[in-house]
């Protein structure tokens, strides 16, 4: 027997649940009810539905209080969640998008727009899963010459996926360590905040790297602060799994121990860039590296502000709109839809050495 996609409705008007109920059962998924939102939450751990519908005005813990606490629970944390209001404020509509919430279906609404948008949450988790499975894959490949790996791979396998919007930080300087982080898409940049509030940009990470883990090998809390650039899929390996993991298997202490050696490499020769390089320089290296994925000749969109340009090459930014302008005149680069596109990536290389 096929078991049911299981939904949960979290809302305390008894005939707006009783209805959607209804809608939901029609449409063959099976239905948990939460009349408020400490029974939803309640609900959600204990039963750890498919998706969540979630009404916002709740007298006790609201909508947004709802999406807080199950995003901050690592088995709730990536079901997708669907806001459920009658306000059609855009900054009612913004707050929850910027913490995370996949959508937000606006009352009253029909069957078939309802039934759509669950729908399209669905098939987009399943394909996002079936992405980040490649992309898990690598990390199961850090581990496979160990011959402890069914043990390995029965405390790994419970990885969850976690969703972030673009700007969405994921942990603060000086949180507690969690855990280091895997990217499964998108990008996240690491950073300190100077006295005035300037940014100093440590580290930017895309697919298949590794973040935190300075942090977490030193045994202090997060030395910085990590935000995503652009919409993210992260994996979070815990603490108390990386410990087990690290006092078994040298091997494993061996490959982090060379993550952390590569990133303070990195750090060395941005260090020496600051030194010794001009700014033009710097700015023909940094938008080099950052066009590693495109092959020669290729025209790659960067999207990336002029202020993070600058806390990367450490200039101001009046600076890096001056060279950009620069560059943008000789040809090297130009603008799409206020992103960097490298047309000769071959001059900016000469300009680099």
């Amino acid at each position: 027997m096929v078991k049911k996609t299981r939904i949960l409705i979290i809302e305390d008007n008894n005939d707006i649940r009783d209805s959607i109920t209804e809608i939901l059962e029609l449409g063959n998924y099976e239905v948990l009810k939460g009349v408020n939102g400490k029974h939803g939450v309640e609900l959600a751990i204990n039963f750890l539905p498919d998706l969540i519908l979630c009404d916002i005005m709740m007298p006790g813990i609201d909508g947004y209080c709802v999406f807080h606490l199950l995003s901050n629970n690592i088995d709730t944390s990536t079901i997708p969640f669907i806001f459920l209001t009658a306000k059609i404020d855009r900054k009612d509509m913004r707050k929850g998008m910027e913490m995370g919430a996949d959508d937000y279906v606006t009352k009253p609404f029909d069957d078939a727009e309802l039934l759509n948008a669950i729908e399209c949450r669905l098939k987009k988790k399943q394909h996002q899963q079936q992405l980040y499975s490649q992309s898990l894959g690598k990390i199961n490949s850090l581990f496979s010459s160990h011959t402890g790996l069914e043990e390995l791979k029965q405390l790994t396998n419970e990885r969850k996926i976690k969703h972030i919007r673009k700007k969405q930080v994921v942990y603060y300087k000086e949180d507690t360590v969690k855990g280091i982080y895997f990217v499964v898409s998108g990008k996240v940049k690491t950073m300190k905040i100077a006295d005035d509030g300037r940014e100093l940009l440590t580290g930017i990470y895309g697919p298949s790297e590794y973040f935190g883990v300075a942090s977490m090998l030193a045994g202090e809390d997060y030395f910085e602060t990590a935000e995503a650039m652009e919409d993210t899929a992260l994996c979070l390996m815990p603490k108390e799994i990386l410990e087990q993991l690290l006092q078994k298997y040298p091997d494993v202490s061996a490959e982090f121990i060379k993550i952390l050696a590569n990133n303070v490499l990195v750090k060395e020769e941005q260090l020496l860039q600051l030194a010794y390089h001009s700014v033009r320089k710097r700015m023909a290296e940094l938008l080099v590296n950052l066009n590693t994925k495109g092959k020669q000749g290729e025209k790659i969109a960067i999207d990336v502000t002029r202020d993070t340009l600058a806390s990367m090459a450490g200039m101001a930014t009046e600076t890096v709109s001056r060279i950009l302008s620069d560059f943008k005149k000789e040809g090297l680069i130009t603008k799409n839809e206020g992103k960097i596109v490298i047309i000769d990536n071959y001059k900016l290389e000469n300009i680099k050495n």
